[in-house]
């Protein structure tokens, strides 16, 4: 048994989350929020076999797609302004972060 924790931007929760519905995983949606770019991110939580680790990763890299965006920097406060970069930079945002775990034990109460 494992347990899938995946990180993926708000824009793509929604399709993720229906084609973990209809090939029959079950997630836990949480709302979160990245610390660089301060943007919205839902993160999944799935326990399922290890036999079905291969599909999930399949389904979560198959929706979650990384794109270039054009994101304005936030100013220091209070602190060292030299590299802070004024104008908006183009920064690659979106995929997935996915981390895999071992279940020790598992209850359904």
């Amino acid at each position: 048994m494992k347990l899938v924790v995946a990180v993926v931007q708000d824009q793509d929760s929604n399709r993720l989350s229906n084609a973990l519905t209809k090939n029959n995983f079950r997630a836990t949606k949480l709302a979160s929020t990245g610390g660089f770019l301060r943007s919205g991110n839902t993160t999944f939580i799935v326990g399922t076999e290890d036999t079905k680790i291969p599909r999930l990763l399949e389904i979560i890299k198959d929706n979650c797609r990384s794109r270039e965006q054009m994101v304005s920097p936030v100013s220091p406060l209070g602190g060292n302004a030299d590299s802070y970069i004024p104008y908006p930079i183009e920064v690659e945002v979106g995929g997935a972060t996915v981390f895999v775990l071992p279940i020790e034990q598992f209850h359904h109460f």
